[in-house]
């Protein structure tokens, strides 16, 4: 039997891209079914805020013919925003957890009007796209969690067309060492509480604090994207830098 991720070395794993994906993506199966929840609650519902925020970026970008791509789909929040606005275009949602796709899939069924929307197991970091063929990307909570977010930027700068746009909401790793010590201790507490209280598994939710102290700053993450042909265009920050949104154009 596959051990539990209580019996994982959460730091080995993390630190090692080679072997993060094996937590990353039963994590996410058992999560799942509360992700959404969860995410409303452990933010204080700013979470609903930064993605409409995200998504009236969107809509001002692309337009209804637009293909849009949606990395670490989740549920598909960000994705059935899209497909909202790209009602003569397609969007496909990819992510790792099968059952985050599943889930996805009933709430495409349940959504009838969504009919442009379609949803896939996958890995972000290569994609089964082609080459300057998405006129936009999304991506909520997506590269923090990869085993190698250079590489995923790469793939993104791949797939994305000339004048096409990338669109990012994640947590980041604050550069002011105080703000992060408070930061990182209260999703510390908080999310092993919830984990323990929901799954019996504290680090499904304790999880996220190390994973940001593993990650980048916001600064950080720009001038990668800037590295791999992605011009910023506007970041709006969070939390004092705990949390941003990226809105970049491939050059």
């Amino acid at each position: 039997a596959a051990p539990r991720l209580g019996e994982l070395d959460l730091e080995a794993h993390l630190a090692d891209p080679a072997i993060k994906q094996r937590f990353v993506t039963p994590m996410f199966d058992i999560i799942a079914p509360r992700y959404d929840r969860f995410t409303r609650v452990f933010s204080f519902g700013m979470d609903r805020h930064w993605k409409a925020e995200l998504t009236r970026w969107l809509t001002d970008a692309i337009q209804p013919a637009a293909r849009v791509l949606d990395l670490a789909c989740g549920t598909g929040d960000l994705a059935f925003a899209a497909a909202a606005r790209a009602v003569n275009g397609r969007v496909l949602g990819v992510d790792a957890s099968s059952a985050m796709i599943d889930l996805a899939r009933a709430r495409a069924k349940r959504e009838a009007s969504h009919g442009n929307v379609d949803f896939q197991v996958g890995d972000i970091s290569v994609l089964d796209v082609p080459s300057a063929s998405v006129d936009a990307v999304t991506a909520g909570y997506a590269l923090r969690n990869v085993p190698d977010y250079v590489r995923t930027v790469r793939e993104i700068a791949r797939v994305l067309k000339p004048g096409g746009v990338l669109l990012t909401l994640d947590f980041y790793r604050p550069e002011s060492a105080l703000w992060r010590t408070l930061l990182l201790s209260y999703l510390s507490v908080a999310g092993n509480w919830v984990g323990w209280l929901w799954h019996r598994e504290p680090v499904v939710y304790g999880y996220i604090a190390p994973s940001i102290d593993h990650f980048v700053s916001w600064q950080r993450f720009s001038g990668t994207l800037e590295q791999y042909g992605l011009r910023v265009v506007s970041v709006q920050t969070k939390l004092l830098g705990g949390v941003a949104l990226h809105f970049a154009t491939r050059v």
